[in-house]
């Protein structure tokens, strides 16, 4: 029997592009500000995430999402009605997939010597809602054997604790993670997997090339999309 590969596939700017958001914000404001603010809505997200990581302080993923929301407003002297608001957090459930997902995880569905996680900063709740409400996911919803969050942890990535946590929802040793793969379009998402021991696939869409300086740490490979990710894991 083909032994089992484990895959992760991150959410947030690997499955789901955050800069589809901005179709929503366009609602409310002109082309430009609406960039302007789903980019600074993201950068908050994440940055949101770290600092409550260096205080050790736990904030669910909603609430960050929600917050950096309204410092995105503010930074572009912008102002929402709570209702607004609300639904900009409905629709951040529904977010749309990249092109490359559904040939993918198509794929991947033929495949049975792979397992496939979903891994995210996200709470349960949001993933399940993308899940089930995506018209883009929701086709492929039986592939993903789990989905593991980092709520339990109560830690955000790159925390090792969140890797960790991953290699025991998905049946692996946390003190040998060589045979569990991370899939993400986050460079610190790589890192942090690549510290704790796992092999982890760079998604690099807009063919920038890395750059993260942190640490000295690599991908295992690069990406130019999803398919090539997972031509990548088959062919090792």
């Amino acid at each position: 029997m083909a032994e089992t590969t484990v895959i992760a596939f991150d959410l947030y700017g690997t499955l789901l592009s955050t800069d589809s958001i901005a179709k929503q914000l366009e609602k409310h404001f002109d082309h430009a500000k609406a960039q302007s603010i789903s980019a600074l809505w993201r950068r908050y997200q994440l940055e949101y995430t770290w600092r409550l990581n260096s205080m050790g302080v736990w904030e669910n993923f909603s609430a960050i999402t929600r917050n950096s929301l309204l410092h995105a407003l503010a930074d572009n002297d912008s102002q929402l009605s709570d209702d607004n608001i609300e639904e900009l957090m409905r629709a951040y459930d529904n977010l749309s997939t990249f092109a490359d997902v559904d040939p993918t995880l198509t794929r991947i569905a033929a495949d049975l010597s792979i397992q496939t996680v979903i891994f995210s900063n996200g709470t349960k709740t949001m993933v399940l809602n993308w899940i089930l409400r995506s018209a883009d996911l929701s086709p492929h919803a039986s592939v993903f054997r789990d989905v593991v969050t980092v709520e339990e942890v109560k830690q955000y990535k790159p925390a090792r604790a969140c890797y960790e946590h991953l290699a025991k929802q998905t049946g692996q040793d946390p003190s040998h993670m060589s045979n569990l793969w991370l899939v993400s379009g986050n460079p610190f998402d790589i890192v942090g997997a690549r510290s704790a021991g796992m092999r982890a696939i760079w998604v690099d869409r807009m063919g920038v090339g890395w750059k993260d300086g942190a640490t000295d740490l690599r991908p295992t490979a690069i990406a130019h999309s999803l398919e090539h990710a997972l031509q990548e894991i088959q062919s090792r």
